[in-house]
């Protein structure tokens, strides 16, 4: 009886303590999110501006990989990692910027 109640107390504690073990991270989705912009809107990109994005995108668990520009900068396609669609377009909103849509991109092709 006793060998009993000391593997139950050994039980109860470890589950006590079992909250405080790491949690999985999030599951890291890729996203394409196609944007359109007023004319001149991107002239004043810096690294200002890109630190407050990227410290925004952050505080919902979103990371701007890269982006791309047409020749007159108003349409944007950029690469986003992110724990869900609504982090990103949470991010987006975060950021002010404008979403024209969002799809995930799980598949990655390479040349070679």
């Amino acid at each position: 009886m006793k060998t009993l109640i000391a593997m139950l107390a050994t039980l109860i504690s470890a589950n006590a303590f079992a909250g405080d073990a790491a949690q999985p991270a999030p599951t890291i989705h890729r996203y394409v999110i196609e944007r359109t912009f007023p004319a001149g809107a991107l002239e004043g990109l810096d690294a200002t501006t890109k630190a407050k994005v990227n410290t925004n995108n952050a505080s919902v668990g979103v990371r701007w990989v890269q982006s791309y520009a047409n020749a007159a900068k108003t349409k944007t396609y950029c690469v986003y990692e992110g724990p869900s669609e609504a982090a990103v377009r949470k991010a987006a909103e975060l950021n002010g910027l404008p979403v024209d849509s969002v799809m995930e991109v799980p598949v990655t092709l390479l040349p070679k």
